[in-house]
């Protein structure tokens, strides 16, 4: 009988209260700008601002930097060239990975980017590098390199890093974010800032001062509706990959039948995928709806439920697949694979229809890949990295404002870090000259981001080029 995905349970209300005595907080420290999240948005953020001359203090929940790309094993990063190979998303995440050593990144090298031969093509699709016949900067990364390259970066720009620390609440007067309150070992602390830049995730800071989100993450009677599934990765190694493309690629009819045993031997089967070594694997999922990033009894159900599918998939593996016959478990991400929670409700929702048809934002602050060549490379406004209402505080990462269309690529690791170095850049220029976000000169943010080494359109971008297709929306 195969073993089916199971419902969430239906959120369940508190059935009491208690009263929290009232307490003096010591302030921990004061700061120009405050980074509240160490994955990509928040370490490119940080990174940003120091570089303005700005003191920065970065303050991350696990004991690492890297967040989704590094705890969460989201090891294969996203594609960062455009259609023709021009690398669209630069800047500090392209420096980050520049600075990997050669054993910890595998991907195609710049000379092939933007390359539609199908030799090339052939051999980089297997190893998630090649898209709709076309070669991408798409490497998969060591996890570990990640982390370390990231720490240094920060040490170097003598960054503040707080780890272990656990943002509970924002400080706010008025409209105004000042600064957060964070739990660690040491118990409460406040931390306060001329500037503060959300790069959680999952918007909490926003939350926590009572800014404006949207979410399609609705919990209902009947177990409710999540639009982007939850899972932990984990990795195996003692595998061949080389083996296993092979078998993939010669004989197609069987591995298809191998596939489509486990599915109904087990209910469910995620896809193996190439690590930055051939002895490495990753598994992405298997993913599982109907359950919300931000309920911890679903967070704790899909935490116990991924790792017994991981050991499912394990015996599944060693036991049918060619090149998994040692295969054994390596790790199982430390962090959640989160997709999507809270998106702001900011001053310009980034929206599927105005990138469809290839309008430019005069305040551009970064350039996403498109998700074909049917469609221009996408112009990605600062406004949408704004509160509507809220001041004192910025955001970067996967919950910029947007639709959900476009949140499924605005999430992406790229994007993180374009994003994030935009908001350090906003942050940095707010703290120097005591000016709201919201009253920024954007031709001044662009002006610091080219200079630190983001890729922008022309500096008063036109029409971008669009196809008959795009422009009727398909």
């Amino acid at each position: 009988m195969p073993d089916r995905p199971r419902s969430p349970a239906p959120a369940r209300p508190p059935a009491a209260t208690i009263a929290e005595p009232a307490r003096e907080i010591p302030v921990h420290e004061e700061t120009d700008v405050l980074v509240v999240g160490g994955g990509p948005a928040g370490t490119a953020a940080a990174v940003a601002a120091a570089r303005l001359g700005q003191r920065v203090t970065l303050v991350e929940r696990y004991g690492d930097l890297g967040g989704l790309s590094a705890g969460g094993l989201v090891i294969w990063i996203d594609r960062m060239t455009d259609w023709a190979g021009t690398p669209v998303i630069a800047g500090i995440g392209a420096e980050l990975l520049d600075r990997l050593p050669a054993g910890a990144l595998a991907g195609p090298g710049p000379e092939l980017w933007g390359s539609t031969d199908p030799a090339q093509v052939a051999y980089w699709r297997e190893r998630l590098s090649a898209f709709r016949e076309t070669v991408c900067r798409s490497p998969m990364i060591d996890p570990e390199w990640l982390k370390i390259v990231s720490h240094e970066l920060l040490v170097g720009e003598r960054v503040r890093v707080l780890l272990h620390s656990w943002v509970v609440a924002a400080i706010t007067e008025e409209d105004t974010v000042r600064g957060v309150i964070f739990e660690s070992k040491q118990g409460r602390r406040a931390i306060l800032a001329k500037v503060v830049v959300d790069t959680t995730g999952d918007l909490d800071v926003i939350a926590q001062a009572g800014g404006a989100f949207v979410t399609d993450s609705l919990k209902d009677g009947t177990g409710g509706n999540v639009q982007h599934c939850v899972n932990t990765a984990f990795t195996w190694t003692g595998v061949d990959m080389k083996k296993w493309l092979a078998f993939k690629r010669d004989d197609p009819a069987a591995h298809r039948d191998l596939m489509a045993r486990g599915r109904e031997l087990l209910g469910y089967l995620d896809t193996p995928h190439a690590g930055w070594r051939d002895d490495v694997v990753v598994f992405m999922g298997p993913r599982m709806s109907g359950y919300s990033g931000i309920d911890v009894e679903d967070l704790s159900t899909v935490e116990l439920e991924s790792r017994r599918r991981m050991v499912a998939h394990l015996d599944f593996f060693r036991r049918e697949a060619p090149g998994f016959e040692g295969a054994w478990i390596m790790l199982a991400a430390p962090q959640i694979g989160v997709r999507m929670t809270r998106r702001l409700a900011g001053l310009h929702p980034m929206t599927a229809e105005e990138w469809r048809a290839g309008v430019p934002r005069p305040d551009e602050i970064g350039v996403s890949p498109s998700p074909s060549q049917k469609f221009p490379t996408i112009s990605v406004p600062y406004r949408a990295l704004v509160p509507e209402r809220l001041d004192g505080v910025v955001v970067g990462g996967r919950h910029v404002a947007s639709d959900a269309t476009t949140q499924a690529f605005m999430r992406e690791i790229p994007q993180c870090w374009m994003t994030g170095h935009a908001a350090g850049i906003a942050a940095g220029l707010a703290s120097r000259t005591g000016l709201a976000p919201r009253a920024l000169d954007a031709g001044e943010i662009r002006q610091e981001l080219r200079e630190q080494g983001a890729f922008l359109h022309e500096r008063e971008p036109a029409l971008l080029p669009v196809s008959p297709e795009s422009r009727a929306g398909r």
